[in-house]
């Protein structure tokens, strides 16, 4: 939408000029139930540095009806105009500002967002402000450093739920006044609002009382597992403030779980909003519970880092998404209690993959980003921005130690409590207490991009004993397009010694290690720094060689890892033999993305898949394989491999499937992985058994969710048409089964359904986000690759103007989701680089091409490794 932008620079100087104290925003929700627009009425009262200056103020509405500035009422065609309201010859000092608007509901996330609940017909709103959005709904200076306290009053009909950031007040004739906020960002503000379900509880602890909330629609409240929340968001509340020092910022703790949510969570002062996926209506497994809980927690950190401190522009980003990434997962691993002890594992072996692929594409950029304007930061919620900075920050606490690094944490939230911070004051903090200087740690880690390999360099003599040790390390140049030179790092790393050994823990005999028997245990371990090309550790010379040497064991630092030849060969025949699930995880990665980058043949990776999944005992670990090999499979393998690997793969799933333990994890693990890849006839045949009824497997509940998957994919093959994906909605006539119903259609593999999937998307702008993502999800098939090769002219014919029209999480889902990443070619790239000649695109839309073209080049390298 044109004039939506802001740079960095007009923050500044509205920043210099403006001090903003508070708003009031009056809203009518009552005709909520029938949608289109609600009256919006925002007084806002701030100071002017200067007298006679000029600024404005942001506001996104179909109509404004009023604009008094400081008494004097302005005409709204004349200053209203490209999102924004000028505002001349402010007073020095004291102003007041009035604005009345009419605001629209929005079905796409952003905003205030309405949905229709098709189980009981009722309307449900929720806000969505991150990161320039509460200027949809009411007049806002739309940037963090702005802070003020926010007064809400909100009418909505009789015996709705209406919750904000403030304590929920009693109504007064369908009128709900709330107290104001503390002083925090416009985005961290929030309105829930509607027939919700809630269950109460709270937080007690040394005289300590908040409440807490959980509220979902009525129709999801026979799944909700409100103790189980509860249970985690006083974990972290344990953990948060004793490690921080600092009590709980807010007044309450509402969490809400709400419809045809973008992300996954976001963290509104006191009513954080989750997507309500989260609230599981069928069996998952323990890795599905995990990850809600890293999320709960996530969210909760972002109370300290992030609402109660803020970063004063968004290229501090970083901080607040890696610091509550970082904390979040030492809190599942670290408190006492914590169901989730090895959750460093899942984070090795899946948001830490995420990180090694961003950081691989032309879009790489430092962890501390070059944010211009807002179009920038709106594509940078990206694997760098998360989880390469959540990685350094555990290389930042090794580096200074874990009680050094807490304790600077302490001493920045005392000191900076309500306000904003640039990096440099957290930085300030961490030397204070640590004593080291973190200067040149800063500039080598959060202000290049590009990741580092660090190799073992190995010498032996005849008998086994190592005769010279060093970690080599090496800094890759930068992907074409990327910006910045490549730069040796220092790293705090560890270097793990494992060796066979037999039931009773003792060393195997030679003859036993070659039988491959045993378990790989961990016989020593060596912490060091490492930094520049190459270093010598000497505490190693002199040993007997070990049957596998891990760098970087316990998972520190940030770099790509690679094993010697001999630790490769034990660790193909034994990756599943590792008595702890982190090695097993830093070598599952390490084998992924050797795969990734053409070191490791697809077919090879296969085998080594196959040759320890069945050991592998972490069932997030499993479920990540699962998504890996199918990646490999459709993507990087060779085509004329390709046939003969998924027919493998698909054996391997079924067979797995059928001898997993009734009932367990990995029973339901291998049954979605079967269902995302069965071919034949017969496996087919048993898929459509098992939705009829007319077959079963002990112990596996094929219910609401699985059903689905089963559904999709014999839509997919064409087993399934509109008759049978109509009667299964019947059966579960909801959001959910909307969206999956949606996804089904779109999947079959017919030319009349690719067409009628592409014009819902593409051609119309009428499916709420939700819908759209999920006819996306059905209509990209990468089998089906000959149906959907029209696809790729008309997806550079469009997305330019999809872009320009759509709001950008719409627009983004189209430009990411229909790139015809599927249709591996040097035609693919050559049309994207044509289309990139010439398009006049913005950065952000080019960004987003790049990244998928990278995607496509990459696995061409892939398929050429492979033959």
């Amino acid at each position: 939408m044109p004039g939506t932008n802001l740079t960095r620079e007009e923050a500044q100087q509205r920043a210099q000029l403006l001090t903003v104290h508070s708003y009031e925003i009056d809203l009518d929700l009552s005709g909520a139930q029938e949608g289109g627009t609600y009256p919006s009425v925002t007084t806002v009262r701030f100071d002017s540095a200067e007298g006679g200056a000029s600024t404005f103020i942001d506001l996104v509405a179909p109509a404004v009806r009023e604009v008094t500035l400081n008494g004097d009422a302005l005409d709204p065609a004349v200053v209203f105009a490209d999102s924004r309201i000028a505002l001349d010859g402010l007073l020095a000092g004291a102003n007041e500002l009035r604005v009345v608007a009419d605001c629209a509901y929005t079905n796409t996330g952003e905003g205030l967002h309405r949905f229709v609940d098709p189980v009981d017909g009722q309307a449900y709103l929720y806000t969505q402000f991150e990161v320039p959005d509460a200027r949809r709904v009411f007049a806002s200076f739309e940037q963090p450093d702005l802070k003020a306290t926010f007064q809400f009053t909100v009418k909505a009909p009789a015996g709705w739920s209406v919750i904000s950031n403030s304590p929920t007040p009693e109504p007064a004739d369908g009128v709900w006044e709330f107290a104001p906020t503390p002083r925090i960002s416009s985005y961290i503000t929030a309105l829930i609002v509607g027939p919700y379900h809630s269950v109460h509880s709270s937080y007690e602890r040394d005289g300590q009382s908040v409440p807490l909330g959980i509220y979902c629609r009525p129709s999801l409240a026979e799944y909700l597992d409100a103790d189980a929340i509860f249970e985690v968001t006083r974990l972290g509340f344990d953990w948060f403030q004793e490690k921080f020092d600092y009590a709980y910022p807010f007044e309450k703790y509402d969490q809400l779980f709400v419809p045809e949510f973008n992300a996954g969570a976001m963290e509104n002062a006191g009513a954080v909003t989750f997507r309500d996926q989260y609230v599981f209506r069928s069996k998952v497994t323990d890795a599905a519970y995990e990850s809600r809980a890293e999320t709960i927690l996530h969210e909760l950190a972002h109370m300290w880092f992030g609402d109660l401190v803020t970063m004063e522009w968004w290229n501090d980003l970083w901080l607040n998404e890696s610091f509550a990434t970082y904390t979040s997962i030492a809190c599942l691993a670290y408190a006492d209690e914590s169901p989730w002890p090895h959750s460093w594992t899942t984070f090795a072996n899946s948001m830490k993959t995420w990180a090694y692929r961003q950081d691989q594409l032309p879009s790489t950029h430092p962890i501390m980003a070059d944010i211009r304007d807002l179009d920038d930061v709106l594509v940078n919620f990206d694997g760098i921005t998360y989880a390469k900075g959540a990685s350094v920050l555990k290389q930042l606490v090794a580096y200074v130690g874990m009680d050094e690094f807490f304790a600077g944490v302490q001493a920045y939230f005392k000191r900076h409590a309500y306000g904003n911070t640039r990096l440099s004051d957290l930085l300030g903090a961490l030397e204070e207490t640590s004593g080291r200087d973190l200067g040149a740690w800063s500039e080598k880690w959060l202000q290049t991009a590009g990741i580092n390999i660090l190799r073992p360099a190995i010498e032996t003599d005849a008998n086994g004993t190592i005769t010279a040790f060093a970690v080599r390390q090496e800094a890759p140049a930068l992907p074409e397009g990327a910006k910045g030179e490549p730069v040796l790092r220092p790293h705090r790393i560890a270097i793990g010694l494992y060796d066979l050994d037999d039931e009773s823990g003792s060393p195997l005999l030679e003859r036993s290690r070659e039988l491959g028997e045993g378990k790989l245990v961990r016989s020593d371990r060596i912490e060091l720094d490492v930094d520049g090309e190459l270093t010598e550790v000497e505490e190693l010379v002199g040993r007997h060689r070990p049957a596998v040497i891990l760098l970087n064991d316990d998972d520190l630092s940030y770099a790509k890892v690679r094993l010697d030849t001999e630790s490769l060969r034990h660790v193909t025949q034994h990756l599943g033999d590792f008595e702890a699930s982190l090695p097993r995880a830093l070598c599952w990665a390490s084998a992924w993305d050797m795969t990734r980058d053409g070191e490791l043949p697809t077919r090879d990776y296969l085998d080594l898949v196959l040759s320890g999944i069945g050991k592998e005992s972490d069932i997030g670990v499993v479920q990540s394989l699962h998504r890996q090999v199918k990646l490999a499979l459709d993507l990087y393998a060779a085509p004329e491999r390709r046939p003969d690997l998924l027919e493998r793969w698909t054996e391997a799933t079924q067979r797995e499937l059928l001898a997993a333990e009734p009932g367990s994890d990995h029973q339901l693990a291998w049954a979605r992985a079967f269902a995302a890849t069965a071919r034949t006839e017969a496996q087919l045949d048993l898929l459509g058994a098992l939705l009829e009824g007319k077959e079963t497997i002990e112990g596996l509940a094929v219910d609401t969710e699985l059903r689905w998957a089963f559904v999709q994919r014999l839509a997919a093959t064409g087993r399934y048409g509109e008759t049978e994906i109509a009667a299964e909605y019947e059966r579960d006539r909801t959001a959910a089964g909307e969206r999956h119903a949606a996804s089904a259609r779109a999947a079959r593999p017919t030319p009349e359904a690719k067409a009628a999937a592409w014009a819902s998307v593409v051609e119309s702008d009428q499916l709420p986000n939700a819908v759209q993502e999920a006819v996306i999800g059905g209509f990209v098939q990468t089998e089906q690759r000959e149906l959907l090769a029209p696809y790729t002219a008309k997806y550079f014919a469009a997305v330019g103007e999809v872009w320009e029209t759509r709001s950008h999480e719409m627009a983004q889902q189209i430009a990411v989701g229909l790139y015809p990443a599927v249709q591996v070619s040097q035609a693919t790239l050559d049309a994207t680089d044509a289309w990139l000649a010439s398009a006049s695109a913005g950065a952000g839309l080019r960004r987003l091409v790049s990244e998928s073209r990278a995607g496509v080049a990459r696995a061409l390298r892939a398929q050429a490794a492979d033959s």
